[in-house]
């Protein structure tokens, strides 16, 4: 894959954030897993206007990924732990990296404004 440019990951990083709001779901699809189960392609979209809407691509610009162009998919190394949940949750880091303006949800019995758990993430 082409080394991502700062335009592009500027250009992704805008679409995204005109596309997301905190409260959102993101739907993963595992494309493909290793033999030995340390690398998954993982597919992005969200629903929009009753289509889902395929993400990929700017999600891996804007969070550094590596694109698997033969498993058309977000690449993510390693194991043990949910790798759809980790793709979303870098998404959301990387969209809002200080936080989201005011708290989408609580988390631990407190107002929750963590990028990261900003975006909701279910497998299909």
């Amino acid at each position: 894959m082409a080394k991502i440019s700062k335009t592009d990951r500027a250009e992704a990083l805008a679409d995204l954030r005109a596309m997301l709001k905190p409260g959102d779901t993101v739907y993963t699809r595992l494309n493909h897993c290793s033999r030995s189960g340390m690398m998954r392609v993982i597919d992005l979209f969200v629903i929009r206007d009753n289509e889902p809407r395929r993400i990929t691509w700017g999600a891996c610009c804007v969070i550094g990924g590596t694109y698997n162009e033969k498993h058309d998919g977000l690449r993510m190394d390693g194991c043990g732990m949910d790798m759809g949940f980790s793709a979303v949750y870098s998404l959301g880091r990387a969209l809002w990296p200080e936080g989201t303006p005011e708290p989408h949800g609580s988390r631990n019995g407190a107002p929750d404004s963590d990028g990261g758990y900003s975006l909701k993430q279910r497998w299909f």
